[in-house]
C-alpha cells in the first residue's frame, strides 16, 4: 500500500481559511463597487444641480449688466438731450437775431436811396447809432457754438474685464470648528404675563463663526422641547405662552461644520396674578425691567376684570349659548392678565394717550390697533369703554393674528374675527363675511366685552354686560391678539 508523504488535513484548514479571507476581500469588494456605481449616480445628480447654479450665477451677472448697461444708455440719452437743446435753443436764438439784421440791412438800403436829402438828414443820425447797436450786439462769442458735438463720457470697462476673466471657482467647503454653546444672559432674560424675553451670547472667548442659533422651550408641563426661534438674533420674545407655567428654554449655536451643544437650560415661570403691585420672576431682571406696571380695574379705557365663582357678567336668558357662556365665566379664576394697545404693531393713524389705554385715530377710514398679550390656550375676558361716539360709526371689537391688516376694518381679512356696531345692530364678520345680524347698538360709555374660550375654542360677543348675538365663532385655534379697529369719531 502506498503512503503519502505528509497529511493534506492541515493544507486543507489553511486553504479554507484563505479562501474565507478571501471570500471577505470579494465581499468587500461587491460593495464597494455598489458604492462606486452610487458615487457615479451622486456625481451625475450633483453635476446636474451644480451646473443649474452656475448658470443662474452667471446670469445674474448678465441681468445685472444688463441692468447697468440700461442706466448707462439712459445717461447718454440724457446728454444727448441736454446738448441738442442747447444747439438748438442757440439756433433759435441766432435765427431771431439775423432776422432783425436782415431788416434793418433792408431798411438802410432803402433810406440811402431816398432822394430826399432833408429826410435823409432826419434819421441818418439815428439810425446810423441802431446800426452800430445792432453789430455790437453780435459781439465776441455770439457766433460761436456754446456746445461741443463730441460726448465726454467714457466708460472704463476695463476692472470689469479683469474681474470677468479672474472669474473662477473657489473651494467652497471651509472645514471650521462647531461654536460653543451660547451663555444665557440672565439679567437680559425676563417675563411679563405670558411671554418670555430670552438672550444669550457667545462665550467672550470664542472666535468660531457662528451662522444663527435656535432656541428651544418645552410645552410648559416637562414635555418635548419645540424650536421657537431660528436666526441670526441673540435676543427673542415668544409669545402665546400658557399663564401660570413653569418652562424651560435652551439655545444652541450652529454653522456649516455643525451645531454645538445646548446651552444651559434656564427655568422661568409666567404670569400667576398681577393684582400685587410687584410681579415675580424666576430669575434676576433689571430694575426697569421689574417694574411692571399694573393698569387700574377701574380705568375708563380699558377694563379687565376678574371674575368670581357665582358671579356672571352676564344676564342669564334661557338660550343654551348664552348658559354655556355663565359656565364659562364661572370657570375664570381671580388671575389677571394686565395689557395695553400696543404701539409697535398698530396703524401709523392711531394717536396714544393715557399710558396706551386709550386710543382714537386721526382718520376717517378705519385703522387696527392690537393688545399687546397674546393668548394661545385657556380662557380670557376683557371689556373695552367707549369714550366717544360721533356720527355713528362702526368701530369694531374681537382678536386677531399679529400680521392683520392694519388699514381696514377688523374681519375684513382671514387674520380677523370680530362683532362691529353701529348705535343700533351689530354682525359677526370673518374674512370679510358678515353674519348674524343682531339689534342693539352702542353709544357713548357703552362697555364692549370679549369672551375668548380657547377650551372650547369660542368667540362670545357682550354690551353692557349683556350677551350680543349667539357664540360668534367656533373652532379657533392659534395665537389671537386683543384688537380693535376704529377711525376718528370713536374713542375707547
Amino acid at each position: 500500500t502506498w503512503k503519502l508523504p505528509f497529511s493534506f488535513f492541515p493544507l486543507q484548514s489553511q486553504l479554507s481559511q484563505a479562501l474565507n479571507g478571501l471570500s471577505d476581500r470579494a465581499k468587500e469588494a461587491k460593495e464597494f463597487l455598489v458604492q462606486l456605481r452610487n458615487m457615479v449616480q451622486q456625481i451625475q445628480e450633483n453635476s446636474v444641480e451644480f451646473e443649474a447654479c452656475l448658470v443662474a450665477q452667471c446670469d445674474a451677472l448678465i441681468d445685472a449688466l444688463n441692468r447697468r448697461k440700461a442706466q448707462l444708455l439712459s445717461r447718454v440719452n440724457k446728454e444727448h438731450e441736454h446738448k441738442l437743446k442747447v444747439v438748438r435753443d442757440q439756433i433759435s436764438h441766432c435765427t431771431v437775431k439775423l432776422r432783425q439784421t436782415t431788416g434793418l440791412m433792408e431798411y438802410c438800403l432803402e433810406v440811402i436811396k431816398e432822394n430826399d436829402p432833408s429826410g435823409f438828414l432826419q434819421i441818418s443820425d439815428a439810425l446810423i447809432r441802431r446800426v452800430h447797436l445792432t453789430e455790437d450786439q453780435w459781439g465776441k462769442g455770439t457766433l460761436t457754438p456754446r456746445m461741443t458735438t463730441d460726448f465726454d463720457l467714457n466708460l472704463d470697462n476695463a476692472p470689469l474685464l479683469q474681474s470677468i476673466h479672474q472669474l473662477d471657482f473657489v473651494q467652497m467647503k471651509v472645514s471650521s470648528p462647531v461654536p460653543a454653546p451660547p451663555i444665557l444672559q440672565l439679567e437680559e432674560c425676563c417675563t411679563h404675563n405670558n411671554s418670555a424675553t430670552l438672550s444669550w451670547k457667545q462665550p467672550p472667548l470664542s472666535t468660531v463663526q457662528v451662522e444663527g442659533y435656535i432656541l428651544e422651550l418645552d410645552d410648559g408641563n416637562g414635555g418635548q422641547f419645540r424650536e421657537v426661534y431660528v436666526g441670526k438674533e441673540t435676543m427673542c420674545t415668544v409669545d402665546g405662552l400658557h399663564f401660570n407655567s413653569t418652562y424651560s428654554a435652551r439655545v444652541k449655536a450652529f454653522n456649516k461644520s455643525g451645531v454645538s451643544p445646548y446651552s444651559k437650560t434656564l427655568v422661568l415661570q409666567t404670569s400667576e396674578d398681577t393684582q400685587s403691585e410687584e410681579q415675580t420672576l424666576p430669575f434676576p431682571v433689571p430694575l426697569e425691567r421689574s417694574q411692571l406696571r399694573r393698569m387700574s380695574p377701574f380705568s375708563s379705557t380699558l377694563n379687565l376684570q376678574p371674575s368670581f365663582s357665582g358671579r356672571s357678567y352676564f344676564e342669564l336668558r334661557s338660550s343654551a349659548h348664552q348658559l354655556s357662556l355663565h359656565s364659562s365665566l364661572q370657570s375664570l379664576n381671580s388671575a389677571v392678565a394686565w395689557f395695553s394697545f400696543d404701539p409697535s404693531s398698530a396703524h401709523a393713524d392711531i394717536i396714544f394717550s393715557n399710558d396706551n389705554l386709550t386710543v382714537t385715530c386721526n382718520s376717517y377710514d378705519d385703522r387696527v390697533v392690537l393688545g399687546k398679550t397674546g393668548f394661545s390656550k385657556g380662557l380670557h375676558y376683557w371689556e373695552l369703554s367707549i369714550d366717544r361716539y360721533d356720527n355713528h360709526p362702526d368701530p369694531a371689537f374681537g382678536v386677531a393674528r399679529i400680521d392683520v391688516l392694519k388699514d381696514a376694518m377688523l374681519g375684513k381679512d382671514d387674520k380677523a374675527w370680530a362683532m362691529y356696531v353701529d348705535n343700533n345692530r351689530s354682525w359677526f364678520m370673518h374674512n370679510n363675511s358678515h353674519t348674524n345680524r343682531t339689534e342693539g347698538g352702542i353709544t357713548k360709555g357703552a362697555t364692549v366685552g370679549v369672551l375668548l374660550d380657547l377650551t372650547r375654542r369660542t368667540l362670545t360677543f357682550s354690551i353692557n354686560e349683556d350677551q350680543q348675538g349667539p357664540v360668534a365663532f367656533e373652532n379657533l385655534e392659534g395665537l389671537f391678539f386683543p384688537a380693535v379697529s376704529l377711525n376718528r369719531n370713536v374713542q375707547v
